[in-house]
Protein backbone atom coordinates (compact mmCIF):
# COMPACT_ATOMS: atom_id res chain seq x y z
CA UNK A 1 0.00 0.00 0.00
CA UNK A 2 0.99 3.57 -0.82
CA UNK A 3 1.52 5.78 2.65
CA UNK A 4 1.86 8.92 0.79
CA UNK A 5 -0.69 12.04 2.27
CA UNK A 6 -0.95 9.70 5.32
CA UNK A 7 0.01 12.28 8.44
CA UNK A 8 2.60 11.40 10.93
CA UNK A 9 0.26 10.46 13.43
CA UNK A 10 -1.81 7.97 11.27
CA UNK A 11 1.73 6.44 10.47
CA UNK A 12 3.02 6.29 13.89
CA UNK A 13 -0.36 4.55 14.63
CA UNK A 14 0.36 2.32 11.57
CA UNK A 15 3.90 1.28 12.94
CA UNK A 16 2.76 0.51 16.49
CA UNK A 17 -0.58 -1.46 15.75
CA UNK A 18 2.34 -3.33 13.29
CA UNK A 19 3.93 -4.12 16.24
CA UNK A 20 1.62 -5.37 18.21
CA UNK A 21 -0.51 -7.49 16.27
CA UNK A 22 3.21 -9.40 14.99
CA UNK A 23 3.02 -11.41 17.59
CA UNK A 24 -0.22 -12.98 16.82
CA UNK A 25 0.46 -15.48 13.92
CA UNK A 26 -1.60 -16.50 10.93
CA UNK A 27 -1.71 -20.30 13.10
CA UNK A 28 -2.95 -18.20 16.04
CA UNK A 29 -5.93 -16.72 13.87
CA UNK A 30 -6.36 -20.24 12.03
CA UNK A 31 -6.37 -22.03 15.27
CA UNK A 32 -9.11 -19.29 17.07
CA UNK A 33 -10.96 -19.27 13.82
CA UNK A 34 -11.17 -23.27 14.20
CA UNK A 35 -12.07 -23.64 17.62
CA UNK A 36 -14.54 -20.27 17.71
CA UNK A 37 -12.37 -18.68 20.76
CA UNK A 38 -12.75 -15.35 21.45
CA UNK A 39 -8.83 -13.36 20.84
CA UNK A 40 -9.04 -11.85 24.18
CA UNK A 41 -5.35 -11.33 24.51
CA UNK A 42 -5.35 -9.26 21.43
CA UNK A 43 -8.21 -7.09 22.40
CA UNK A 44 -5.79 -6.65 26.21
CA UNK A 45 -2.65 -5.78 24.03
CA UNK A 46 -4.41 -2.83 21.91
CA UNK A 47 -6.10 -1.88 25.64
CA UNK A 48 -2.51 -1.46 27.28
CA UNK A 49 -1.57 0.35 24.47
CA UNK A 50 -4.08 3.12 24.66
CA UNK A 51 -5.68 2.06 21.42
CA UNK A 52 -9.37 1.39 22.67
CA UNK A 53 -9.99 4.58 23.44
CA UNK A 54 -8.08 6.10 20.32
CA UNK A 55 -10.66 8.64 19.23
CA UNK A 56 -12.15 9.09 22.62
CA UNK A 57 -11.56 12.45 24.76
CA UNK A 58 -8.06 12.05 26.47
CA UNK A 59 -9.36 13.70 30.06
CA UNK A 60 -11.44 10.06 29.73
CA UNK A 61 -8.22 8.50 29.43
CA UNK A 62 -8.49 7.71 25.30
CA UNK A 63 -6.19 9.55 23.05
CA UNK A 64 -8.14 12.03 21.97
CA UNK A 65 -7.44 11.52 17.87
CA UNK A 66 -10.50 11.07 15.48
CA UNK A 67 -11.86 8.14 13.02
CA UNK A 68 -8.96 9.10 10.46
CA UNK A 69 -7.19 7.10 12.93
CA UNK A 70 -9.05 4.71 14.16
CA UNK A 71 -9.44 3.45 10.49
CA UNK A 72 -6.03 3.37 10.35
CA UNK A 73 -5.98 1.24 13.16
CA UNK A 74 -8.48 -0.98 12.22
CA UNK A 75 -6.78 -1.35 8.47
CA UNK A 76 -3.27 -2.57 10.13
CA UNK A 77 -5.34 -4.93 12.67
CA UNK A 78 -6.78 -6.36 9.77
CA UNK A 79 -4.20 -6.48 6.94
CA UNK A 80 -1.79 -8.26 9.68
CA UNK A 81 -3.55 -11.36 8.97
CA UNK A 82 -5.78 -11.42 11.87
CA UNK A 83 -8.71 -9.85 9.22
CA UNK A 84 -12.02 -9.68 10.66
CA UNK A 85 -12.01 -11.60 13.78
CA UNK A 86 -8.93 -9.40 15.08
CA UNK A 87 -10.82 -6.09 14.15
CA UNK A 88 -13.83 -6.84 16.04
CA UNK A 89 -12.28 -7.31 18.80
CA UNK A 90 -11.73 -3.94 19.37
CA UNK A 91 -14.15 -2.59 16.39
CA UNK A 92 -17.90 -2.02 18.51
CA UNK A 93 -15.29 -0.33 21.26
CA UNK A 94 -14.27 2.11 19.01
CA UNK A 95 -17.35 3.35 17.13
CA UNK A 96 -20.48 2.44 19.32
CA UNK A 97 -19.16 4.57 22.26
CA UNK A 98 -19.10 8.09 19.69
CA UNK A 99 -22.61 8.73 20.37
CA UNK A 100 -21.94 8.23 24.13
CA UNK A 101 -18.78 10.44 23.81
CA UNK A 102 -20.26 13.14 21.75
CA UNK A 103 -24.09 12.96 22.78
CA UNK A 104 -24.18 11.72 26.72
CA UNK A 105 -23.85 13.45 30.08
CA UNK A 106 -20.60 14.72 31.43
CA UNK A 107 -21.82 11.83 34.03
CA UNK A 108 -22.51 8.89 31.74
CA UNK A 109 -18.96 9.82 29.95
CA UNK A 110 -17.50 9.57 33.38
CA UNK A 111 -18.65 6.16 34.66
CA UNK A 112 -19.28 5.02 31.23
CA UNK A 113 -16.53 5.22 28.88
CA UNK A 114 -12.96 4.62 31.01
CA UNK A 115 -13.51 1.36 31.79
CA UNK A 116 -13.91 0.49 27.99
CA UNK A 117 -10.87 2.33 27.11
CA UNK A 118 -8.69 0.87 30.01
CA UNK A 119 -10.37 -2.90 28.49
CA UNK A 120 -11.69 -4.24 31.57
CA UNK A 121 -15.20 -4.66 29.40
CA UNK A 122 -16.30 -4.96 26.24
CA UNK A 123 -19.04 -3.75 24.47
CA UNK A 124 -21.60 -4.56 21.72
CA UNK A 125 -24.00 -2.32 19.32
CA UNK A 126 -27.60 -3.72 19.25
CA UNK A 127 -29.91 -2.52 16.47
CA UNK A 128 -30.30 -5.02 13.78
CA UNK A 129 -33.40 -6.75 14.20
CA UNK A 130 -34.68 -10.30 12.48
CA UNK A 131 -37.95 -8.71 11.16
CA UNK A 132 -36.93 -5.12 10.13
CA UNK A 133 -33.03 -5.70 8.67
CA UNK A 134 -31.69 -2.44 7.36
CA UNK A 135 -35.51 -0.98 7.90
CA UNK A 136 -34.38 0.12 10.81
CA UNK A 137 -37.01 3.23 11.48
CA UNK A 138 -39.53 -0.27 12.08
CA UNK A 139 -37.36 -1.49 14.67
CA UNK A 140 -39.82 -2.81 17.15
CA UNK A 141 -37.58 -3.53 20.44
CA UNK A 142 -39.44 -1.37 22.65
CA UNK A 143 -38.31 0.44 26.12
CA UNK A 144 -40.91 1.40 28.60
CA UNK A 145 -40.60 3.78 31.30
CA UNK A 146 -41.02 2.28 34.67
CA UNK A 147 -40.53 5.32 37.74
CA UNK A 148 -36.39 4.91 37.57
CA UNK A 149 -36.15 2.35 35.19
CA UNK A 150 -37.14 1.16 31.43
CA UNK A 151 -38.19 -2.47 30.73
CA UNK A 152 -36.67 -3.65 27.79
CA UNK A 153 -38.98 -5.82 25.54
CA UNK A 154 -38.04 -7.26 22.04
CA UNK A 155 -35.31 -9.14 19.78
CA UNK A 156 -32.27 -8.48 18.52
CA UNK A 157 -30.02 -10.26 15.70
CA UNK A 158 -26.37 -10.53 14.47
CA UNK A 159 -25.05 -8.57 17.61
CA UNK A 160 -21.30 -9.54 17.40
CA UNK A 161 -19.46 -10.09 20.73
CA UNK A 162 -22.44 -10.31 22.53
CA UNK A 163 -20.86 -13.63 24.62
CA UNK A 164 -17.80 -11.58 25.80
CA UNK A 165 -19.58 -7.41 26.60
CA UNK A 166 -20.72 -6.77 29.36
CA UNK A 167 -21.86 -3.21 28.02
CA UNK A 168 -24.42 -3.02 25.32
CA UNK A 169 -25.08 0.38 22.98
CA UNK A 170 -28.97 -0.05 22.46
CA UNK A 171 -31.16 1.25 19.68
CA UNK A 172 -34.90 0.81 21.18
CA UNK A 173 -38.52 2.24 20.44
CA UNK A 174 -39.84 4.22 23.46
CA UNK A 175 -43.46 6.09 21.52
CA UNK A 176 -45.27 2.59 19.65
CA UNK A 177 -44.71 3.36 15.64
CA UNK A 178 -48.30 3.76 15.46
CA UNK A 179 -48.27 7.17 17.72
CA UNK A 180 -45.66 9.33 15.78
CA UNK A 181 -45.94 11.58 12.85
CA UNK A 182 -42.57 10.60 11.59
CA UNK A 183 -40.96 6.43 11.71
CA UNK A 184 -37.55 8.24 12.95
CA UNK A 185 -39.76 9.96 16.29
CA UNK A 186 -40.06 8.14 19.06
CA UNK A 187 -36.65 6.00 18.93
CA UNK A 188 -33.63 6.18 22.19
CA UNK A 189 -30.80 5.25 22.19
CA UNK A 190 -29.23 3.17 25.82
CA UNK A 191 -25.77 2.37 27.09
CA UNK A 192 -26.96 -0.75 29.17
CA UNK A 193 -25.27 -3.40 31.39
CA UNK A 194 -25.52 -6.32 29.75
CA UNK A 195 -25.87 -9.25 32.05
CA UNK A 196 -26.02 -12.72 31.29
CA UNK A 197 -28.33 -14.49 33.71
CA UNK A 198 -30.12 -11.49 35.03
CA UNK A 199 -34.12 -12.07 34.50
CA UNK A 200 -35.48 -11.20 31.18
CA UNK A 201 -32.59 -11.53 29.07
CA UNK A 202 -31.63 -14.53 26.66
CA UNK A 203 -28.37 -15.05 24.30
CA UNK A 204 -27.87 -17.84 21.84
CA UNK A 205 -25.04 -17.87 19.41
CA UNK A 206 -25.59 -18.14 16.05
CA UNK A 207 -23.26 -20.97 13.88
CA UNK A 208 -21.55 -19.53 11.17
CA UNK A 209 -19.70 -20.43 8.02
CA UNK A 210 -16.60 -18.45 8.63
CA UNK A 211 -15.62 -15.49 11.26
CA UNK A 212 -15.88 -18.13 14.26
CA UNK A 213 -13.43 -16.21 16.45
CA UNK A 214 -15.88 -13.52 17.06
CA UNK A 215 -19.43 -14.76 18.38
CA UNK A 216 -22.20 -13.30 16.69
CA UNK A 217 -25.91 -13.60 18.52
CA UNK A 218 -29.80 -13.57 18.74
CA UNK A 219 -30.81 -11.73 21.60
CA UNK A 220 -34.09 -11.85 23.28
CA UNK A 221 -35.43 -9.21 25.80
CA UNK A 222 -38.45 -9.74 27.92
CA UNK A 223 -38.73 -6.81 30.09
CA UNK A 224 -35.26 -6.27 30.99
CA UNK A 225 -35.02 -3.81 33.44
CA UNK A 226 -32.00 -0.95 33.26
CA UNK A 227 -31.86 2.49 35.37
CA UNK A 228 -33.48 5.32 33.25
CA UNK A 229 -30.20 6.85 33.67
CA UNK A 230 -28.96 4.47 30.88
CA UNK A 231 -30.72 6.65 28.41
CA UNK A 232 -28.62 8.75 25.88
CA UNK A 233 -29.84 12.33 25.66
CA UNK A 234 -33.58 13.08 25.40
CA UNK A 235 -36.08 10.33 24.91
CA UNK A 236 -37.53 10.05 21.81
CA UNK A 237 -35.13 11.74 20.32
CA UNK A 238 -32.31 9.29 19.08
CA UNK A 239 -32.61 10.85 15.61
CA UNK A 240 -32.40 14.66 16.36
CA UNK A 241 -29.91 16.21 18.53
CA UNK A 242 -29.12 20.13 18.76
CA UNK A 243 -26.28 20.59 17.56
CA UNK A 244 -24.38 23.98 17.19
CA UNK A 245 -27.69 25.31 18.19
CA UNK A 246 -29.70 24.39 15.28
CA UNK A 247 -31.77 21.20 15.23
CA UNK A 248 -31.18 19.73 12.60
CA UNK A 249 -31.48 15.54 10.72
CA UNK A 250 -28.55 14.29 12.48
CA UNK A 251 -28.99 10.95 14.18
CA UNK A 252 -27.10 9.97 17.02
CA UNK A 253 -27.24 6.45 16.00
CA UNK A 254 -26.45 7.62 12.46
CA UNK A 255 -23.57 9.19 13.74
CA UNK A 256 -22.23 5.72 15.33
CA UNK A 257 -23.02 4.16 12.20
CA UNK A 258 -21.28 6.80 9.81
CA UNK A 259 -18.10 5.94 11.59
CA UNK A 260 -18.49 2.32 12.04
CA UNK A 261 -18.93 2.64 7.92
CA UNK A 262 -15.14 4.17 8.22
CA UNK A 263 -13.81 1.64 10.14
CA UNK A 264 -15.90 -1.47 7.98
CA UNK A 265 -13.94 0.33 5.14
CA UNK A 266 -10.45 0.58 6.59
CA UNK A 267 -11.11 -3.18 7.94
CA UNK A 268 -12.11 -4.30 4.09
CA UNK A 269 -8.92 -2.46 2.97
CA UNK A 270 -6.86 -4.15 5.17
CA UNK A 271 -8.23 -7.71 4.35
CA UNK A 272 -7.99 -6.97 0.96
CA UNK A 273 -4.29 -5.89 1.20
CA UNK A 274 -3.47 -8.58 2.88
CA UNK A 275 -5.09 -11.01 0.22
CA UNK A 276 -3.08 -9.76 -2.01
CA UNK A 277 0.09 -9.97 -0.12
CA UNK A 278 0.04 -13.84 0.69
CA UNK A 279 -1.43 -14.18 -3.48
CA UNK A 280 1.86 -12.42 -5.03
CA UNK A 281 4.07 -14.03 -2.24
CA UNK A 282 2.53 -17.64 -3.64
CA UNK A 283 2.91 -16.36 -7.34
CA UNK A 284 6.15 -15.64 -6.80
CA UNK A 285 7.06 -19.18 -5.73
CA UNK A 286 4.81 -21.44 -7.23
CA UNK A 287 6.86 -22.94 -10.18
CA UNK A 288 4.86 -24.01 -12.91
CA UNK A 289 6.41 -24.70 -16.70
CA UNK A 290 9.88 -24.21 -15.40
CA UNK A 291 8.77 -20.81 -13.96
CA UNK A 292 7.14 -18.87 -11.28
CA UNK A 293 3.44 -18.47 -12.50
CA UNK A 294 3.76 -14.58 -11.47
CA UNK A 295 5.58 -14.06 -14.16
CA UNK A 296 2.22 -15.03 -15.91
CA UNK A 297 -0.13 -12.30 -17.89
CA UNK A 298 -2.94 -14.40 -16.65
CA UNK A 299 -1.87 -13.97 -13.23
CA UNK A 300 -0.29 -10.37 -13.32
CA UNK A 301 -2.93 -8.23 -14.91
CA UNK A 302 -5.71 -9.12 -12.14
CA UNK A 303 -3.61 -8.70 -9.46
CA UNK A 304 -2.43 -5.34 -10.49
CA UNK A 305 -6.32 -4.38 -11.38
CA UNK A 306 -7.15 -5.83 -7.73
CA UNK A 307 -4.68 -3.53 -6.09
CA UNK A 308 -5.34 -0.39 -8.10
CA UNK A 309 -9.14 -1.24 -6.77
CA UNK A 310 -7.92 -0.73 -3.37
CA UNK A 311 -5.91 2.20 -4.20
CA UNK A 312 -8.86 4.50 -5.05
CA UNK A 313 -10.81 2.70 -2.73
CA UNK A 314 -8.50 4.30 -0.26
CA UNK A 315 -8.80 7.26 -1.04
CA UNK A 316 -12.49 7.46 -1.04
CA UNK A 317 -12.03 5.62 2.67
CA UNK A 318 -9.70 7.99 4.42
CA UNK A 319 -11.74 11.26 2.49
CA UNK A 320 -14.83 10.19 4.20
CA UNK A 321 -12.96 9.68 7.59
CA UNK A 322 -11.73 13.23 7.46
CA UNK A 323 -15.22 14.67 6.87
CA UNK A 324 -16.83 12.34 9.70
CA UNK A 325 -13.80 13.92 12.03
CA UNK A 326 -14.56 17.70 10.78
CA UNK A 327 -18.39 16.88 10.79
CA UNK A 328 -18.74 20.23 12.54
CA UNK A 329 -18.21 21.98 9.19
CA UNK A 330 -19.97 19.63 6.72
CA UNK A 331 -23.86 19.21 6.17
CA UNK A 332 -24.60 15.58 7.56
CA UNK A 333 -25.54 14.34 3.72
CA UNK A 334 -22.47 14.77 2.99
CA UNK A 335 -20.74 12.64 5.52
CA UNK A 336 -23.30 10.15 5.32
CA UNK A 337 -22.55 10.10 1.48
CA UNK A 338 -18.99 9.63 1.48
CA UNK A 339 -19.19 7.16 4.61
CA UNK A 340 -21.49 5.02 2.80
CA UNK A 341 -19.74 5.58 -0.63
CA UNK A 342 -16.47 4.64 1.21
CA UNK A 343 -17.71 1.34 2.63
CA UNK A 344 -18.97 -0.20 -0.36
CA UNK A 345 -16.02 0.56 -2.67
CA UNK A 346 -13.70 -0.71 -0.12
CA UNK A 347 -16.06 -3.66 0.18
CA UNK A 348 -16.57 -4.08 -3.65
CA UNK A 349 -12.41 -3.49 -3.65
CA UNK A 350 -11.71 -6.33 -0.83
CA UNK A 351 -14.10 -9.12 -2.68
CA UNK A 352 -12.01 -8.86 -5.83
CA UNK A 353 -8.67 -8.75 -4.33
CA UNK A 354 -9.53 -11.40 -2.09
CA UNK A 355 -11.82 -13.52 -4.46
CA UNK A 356 -8.38 -12.85 -6.66
CA UNK A 357 -6.17 -14.42 -4.17
CA UNK A 358 -7.88 -17.72 -3.82
CA UNK A 359 -7.94 -18.20 -7.81
CA UNK A 360 -4.04 -17.13 -7.75
CA UNK A 361 -3.50 -20.40 -5.37
CA UNK A 362 -5.43 -22.50 -7.61
CA UNK A 363 -6.93 -25.48 -5.34
CA UNK A 364 -5.31 -25.25 -2.45
CA UNK A 365 -6.68 -21.48 -1.93
CA UNK A 366 -9.62 -23.85 -0.91
CA UNK A 367 -7.24 -25.41 1.76
CA UNK A 368 -6.46 -23.41 5.22
CA UNK A 369 -3.25 -24.01 5.19
CA UNK A 370 -2.65 -20.85 3.14
CA UNK A 371 -4.55 -18.66 5.39
CA UNK A 372 -6.42 -16.86 2.04
CA UNK A 373 -9.71 -18.90 2.70
CA UNK A 374 -10.07 -16.94 6.31
CA UNK A 375 -9.66 -13.91 4.64
CA UNK A 376 -12.22 -14.54 1.91
CA UNK A 377 -15.33 -15.46 4.07
CA UNK A 378 -15.50 -13.39 6.70
CA UNK A 379 -15.75 -10.50 4.08
CA UNK A 380 -18.48 -12.72 2.03
CA UNK A 381 -20.46 -12.10 5.33
CA UNK A 382 -19.62 -8.87 5.74
CA UNK A 383 -19.94 -7.31 2.22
Amino acid sequence: MQLSNFSPTQLEIRATVSRICSQFSDSYWASHDESGTYPHELHAALAKAGFIGIALPEHLGGAGLGISEGTMMMQTIAQSGAGIAGAQTVHANVYATQPVAKFGTEEQRRTMLPPLIGGEVKACFAVTEPSTGLDTLKLTTKAVRDGDEYKISGQKIWISSAQVASKMILLARTTPLEEVKKPSMGLSLFCIDFIKGKPGLELRKIKKMGGRAVDANEIFFDEYRVPATSLIGEEGQGFKINFCHKLINWSKVLHGMNAERCLLAGEALGLGYAALEKAVKYAQERVVFGRPIGQNQGIQHPLSLAYMNLEAAKLAVYHAAKLYDDSAHDSPDAVGIACNSAKFLAAEACFAACDRAVLTHGGLGYAQEYHVERLFLPHRMRD
